[in-house]
This record gives C-alpha cells, sequence and structure tokens, in this order.
C-alpha cells in the first residue's frame, strides 16, 4: 500500500462566514436607505415630467379649440374628441391614454384654475394621495 496523507479540505470556518454576513449587513444598512431614497426622488421626477407633458397637450388643444378642456371633459379630451368640438385636432397624447401618475392614481385636473390665472391646474396628490405632505408625499403641481 502507498504511503497516503489524508487530504485535508480546504473551506471557510464558521467565524469567517459569520464576519463576511456581518460585513455585508453593514453596507446594506447604510447603502439601502440611500438607494430607497434616490429612487423615490425618482418618482417624483417622473411626475414633474409627465405634467409639463400633459401641459404641452393641454397647449395644443387650446391652439385647435381656442379653450383649455373643461374640468368636466378632462384629461380625456386630449385623447378623445369631446362631443360638439368642431375643431378637434387630437390625440394630442403620443399613446392615446392617460398615463396614471408614479404612484398609480389619477393626476388632478381642474379648468379654469384656481393658481394660474385662468388656464388650467394640473396636480398629482404624490405617494399618499391625499392633499399636502413632505417628501414622497408631496403634491406635485403645474403652477409652481
Amino acid at each position: 500500500m502507498k504511503n497516503e496523507t489524508p487530504r485535508r479540505i480546504h473551506g471557510f470556518t464558521l467565524i469567517e462566514l459569520l464576519v463576511v454576513l456581518v460585513i455585508l449587513g453593514l453596507l446594506a444598512g447604510l447603502v439601502g436607505p440611500q438607494v430607497m431614497k434616490y429612487l423615490g426622488g425618482a418618482n417624483t421626477k417622473t411626475a414633474k415630467l409627465q405634467i409639463e407633458d400633459f401641459s404641452t397637450a393641454l397647449d395644443a388643444f387650446r391652439l385647435d379649440m381656442g379653450r383649455y378642456p373643461s374640468t368636466n371633459e378632462g384629461l380625456e379630451a386630449l385623447v378623445a374628441q369631446p362631443p360638439g368640438a368642431t375643431r378637434w385636432n387630437g390625440p394630442y397624447l403620443r399613446k392615446n391614454l392617460i398615463p396614471k401618475d408614479p404612484w398609480g392614481n389619477n393626476y388632478q385636473y381642474r379648468s379654469p384654475g384656481q393658481h394660474s390665472g385662468g388656464g388650467f391646474d394640473l396636480y398629482s396628490l404624490g405617494a399618499d394621495n391625499a392633499e399636502g405632505g413632505d417628501g414622497e408625499n408631496q403634491d406635485i403641481v403645474s403652477w409652481l
């Protein structure tokens, strides 16, 4: 028989694995909140961009019709011809649908507007879908 020495199996000890898990936990605890804050800010920026797109479409509607859609006609007037609108030249939105805000809620529209000198008010109520709030719950409005 050959003189065989037992082969030593190489691997990680339990302490080494625990140290790595603690380091990963600390990194997740430090980096995670920053990532969530960044992602939350992205929703607010998306809502602002969508409101700008709506505003452009509403201005095009006004050029054709001589007025903004009424509150009753709402944003639907940008994709479907309102009754009796003979000069309507839409649809005024690219995808022919009214997008929801980044939190899945409808945008609020009012015309004539209370904040825009008689034009229109267009806004999202934020993540909480209620007036006011801070951070992600703040209202995103067209008149500022």
